[in-house]
């Protein structure tokens, strides 16, 4: 069956969940920003993830996406973080296509994603070039799977300072039709035009720093590039309740402000999870802090599907269970990121 086909059918276009109960509506987008960044817990791993895209010969030429992630050990409350490990990656990317790779570590087959284009063509290719990234949940992997999404996001940081934005930044090739892809823009989700594409003034709200004054080292080091720029950045914590595992993450996409004031943000989660002592999802709690759409903020209604699944297949059954209508891109990116809590909270068993 075609992709079409099988948007047609999801239950989403009929105003259901996949366990066919009504999906929830709302008549604003969200404005409920999650705010700072905690300091770090005794007893806990803390993952951080940035990617940051300046376009330095404008707004029509290729993007440069650097991207860094880094994992630390924290003991005691107040103590200095002990580093696990880390990960830099530099992309070069025009309409979606990567152009140009580096990174530290650098695997072997790194330059085998040259050409590749970003989306479900990049993590297939990452399936075949860094496969062992990916089984044991690497700083690495994550930021090179983050770069499907960010290059499609990456742009809209463009509409936070002209008006003009789609005209310039967006190519024909970005512009497709959007009904149906994620269920934010299911049909008659009130996000998409008579034509399929999303509507225009998407909802976006101001947000503090991530980084705490008070925990100067809770985040790795975040660049800061003039003009227009995004970032797309992620924080995931982990530590032990008993035999379970529990996960605070926080996810969240943002523009600087042409004012030079606090960030714009577009995308923002924060999210809940414990993991059973056998592997699997237990509890799952999804909070949007700012989503484009009043239509998106159904999405979470979705996520206990999931529940009963073993955590380290969340990167591949969260694309096949949350597909289309039935997910949000921007939420599935946080689920799959689960697959990765086990591995961090090793570091803890072996404390």
């Amino acid at each position: 069956m075609d992709g079409e086909g099988e948007q047609d059918v999801q239950p989403a276009a009929r105003g259901l969940s996949l366990t066919g109960k009504p999906l929830p509506r709302y008549d604003e987008p969200i404005r409920s920003p999650v705010g700072t960044t905690p300091p770090r817990r005794p007893g806990s791993v803390r993952r951080t993830m940035s990617i940051d895209v300046h376009w330095p010969d404008g707004p029509t030429a290729a993007g440069h996406y650097l991207g860094r992630c880094r994992d630390v050990l924290t003991r005691e409350a107040g103590s200095p973080p002990e580093l696990l490990g880390e990960a830099e990656v530099n992309v070069i990317a025009a309409d979606r296509e990567l152009r140009a790779v580096s990174a530290t570590p650098t695997p072997p087959r790194l330059q085998q994603l040259v050409g590749v284009r970003a989306g479900g063509h990049l993590r297939n290719a990452l399936a075949e070039t860094v496969p062992e990234e990916k089984a044991a949940g690497t700083p690495l992997y994550l930021v090179l799977d983050d770069m499907a999404g960010t290059t499609l996001v990456s742009r809209w940081a463009f509409s936070q300072w002209r008006e003009d934005w789609m005209s310039l930044a967006m190519t024909p090739s970005m512009r497709p039709k959007m009904e149906g892809v994620c269920i934010g823009f299911r049909p008659g989700g009130g996000a998409v035009d008579e034509d399929g594409r999303s509507q225009p003034g998407q909802n976006a709200t101001r947000v503090v720093p991530l980084p705490d004054p008070a925990d100067p080292d809770g985040w790795h080091e975040l660049p800061v590039f003039d003009g227009v720029n995004f970032r797309r950045a992620r924080r995931i914590d982990v530590w032990r309740e008993g035999g379970e595992i529990v996960v605070e993450s926080h996810f969240q996409d943002t523009s600087s402000a042409p004012d030079g004031g606090d960030r714009c943000a577009i995308h923002e989660y924060l999210l809940n999870a414990r993991i059973g002592e056998d592997g699997t999802v237990r509890v799952l709690e999804a909070l949007p802090g700012t989503l484009p759409y009043a239509s998106c903020r159904a999405a979470p209604a979705n996520n206990e599907v999931l529940i009963g699944t073993h955590a380290r297949q969340l990167r591949d059954v969260v694309l096949e269970r949350l597909k289309f209508t039935g997910g949000c891109t921007h939420l599935n990116d946080m689920l799959r990121s689960l697959a990765e809590a086990p591995v961090l909270a090793d570091y803890l068993s072996a404390t």
